[in-house]
């Protein structure tokens, strides 16, 4: 098994490599892994709460089962994922199975801040891109998905996702193998990285 960190900015164009990856990969290869389903539940706390939860900030994902999944993954094991909601911040009592495949990616902003998760990743990436850039797919993003009005956004963008970035995120750079600028623009740099997951499957 193959396990493929994807790392980088919020915005940055990560669910893009990552669909462009498949695309490039045999049918049924993958199972994905997103970061945003481990989100701590906080559905118990009011509205005034949930709005100043720090989803930027590591604290706010429960690493320990999302580690625990990977492994178990590893092992040959299928599992549980959960399914969480920005709208209510609160795990839904759904799961969405996840099977063993030869290829495992595991994707969000905050996967390479974790050593322990570090470890267990093959090829660690790192998506980036100009913050103009990621700007402006966060307001569309949290517009049309999240619920929130502009304004929202702007302050949300102010009070956690910059600072967060630059604190947490962008550091983590340092621990990338192959770092993808453009996001899912760069066709080259998916071309290269599809065609070494390609080597290692028909090994």
């Amino acid at each position: 098994m193959l396990i493929i960190g994807i790392a980088g900015g919020s915005g940055s164009g990560k669910s893009t490599v990552v669909n462009q990856i498949i695309r490039h990969l045999p049918k049924d290869a993958v199972s994905v892994i997103p970061q945003d389903a481990y989100y701590r539940d906080n559905g118990h706390l009011s509205a005034e709460e949930r709005a100043r939860i720090n989803f930027d900030h590591p604290s706010s994902i429960e690493f320990n089962l999302l580690i625990k999944h990977l492994d178990m993954l590893k092992t040959g094991s299928s599992v549980e994922m959960p399914v969480y909601s920005y709208v209510t911040c609160a795990r839904s009592n759904e799961t969405i199975p996840v099977v063993p495949k030869e290829v495992i990616i595991v994707e969000g902003i905050l996967i390479l801040t974790n050593p322990r998760l570090r470890k267990r990743m093959d090829i660690k990436i790192y998506v980036d891109a100009d913050g103009d850039d990621r700007l402006m797919r966060i307001i569309r993003r949290d517009i049309e998905e999240r619920g929130r009005s502009f304004q929202q956004v702007l302050q949300h963008y102010d009070k956690f996702v910059k600072p967060m970035h630059l604190q947490f995120i962008e550091p983590t750079k340092r621990y990338a193998d192959i770092i993808i600028p453009q996001g899912g623009q760069n066709h080259v740099a998916i071309d290269v990285l599809a065609s070494r997951i390609k080597m290692y499957l028909h090994k």
